[in-house]
């Protein structure tokens, strides 16, 4: 029987709340922890343990059996010293996935440098998702993979209704790929390249963010 996998969230502010409540609701084992009293009492019956404590010390990672977990998110408010800290403790005592919630570009660039393994920075990633949303008809949803490579969600025209995929030729054309179809009853992963497209379709394109909009504009 496998392990099932662990997590732990530091910090139970907006951010880090509302990651404890979602992946309660995944019904995930997950840890909160926070210094704050008030914060911890407030998550006791949604988290499986809520634990109050300062996570710059290393008594208490290692009182909580932080090495157990699987995934650490650390999702301090202004507290970057704090952010840092545990961040740098967390990798020194060899927890494997350190995701951290960003404040900045220069808090971004120590994590880095201190090996955080997943930089979050959830305010600007949804702000580019609206605007990606306010700015185009066609895309639903959009999913930044780095700075220049994206995932989006774009809903297929009568331009390309009853075209296949190796006639419409995404990466040939665009420098993109469509990975995925996504109809009114199902999703098609990895469609053959004789899928035919239909109005309304949904497809799931990943590539470069400039070739993404040039198809956008000029493909569907």
């Amino acid at each position: 029987m496998d392990k099932r996998t662990q997590y732990a969230v530091f910090g139970l502010g907006r951010f880090g709340g509302s990651l404890v409540s979602e992946l309660h609701s995944y019904g995930v084992e997950v840890l909160a922890v926070d210094v704050d009293p008030d914060r911890v009492e407030e998550y006791l019956s949604i988290a499986t343990h809520a634990v109050q404590g300062n996570t710059t010390e290393e008594n208490v990672l290692k009182s909580i059996g932080i090495r157990n977990f699987d995934y650490v998110i650390v999702s301090f408010g202004d507290n970057l010293q704090q952010s840092i800290l545990t961040t740098l403790l967390l990798k020194e005592m060899g927890v494997k996935n350190v995701w951290v919630k960003a404040q900045n570009d220069y808090h971004h660039r120590v994590l880095e440098k201190i090996g955080a393994d997943r930089i979050i920075h959830p305010e600007r990633d949804m702000a580019r998702r609206i605007a990606h949303h306010i700015t185009s008809d066609k895309i639903l949803d959009f999913i930044e993979l780095s700075d220049e490579f994206s995932i989006v969600e774009v809903i297929a025209s009568k331009k390309v209704a009853n075209q296949s995929l190796v006639e419409l030729d995404t990466r040939a054309q665009f420098g993109c790929t469509i990975v995925a179809i996504k109809t009114k009853d199902q999703i098609k992963v990895s469609p053959s390249a004789n899928e035919r497209i239909q109005a309304d379709d949904v497809l799931v394109v990943i590539g470069h963010n400039r070739d993404i909009e040039r198809f956008e504009k000029e493909g569907v």
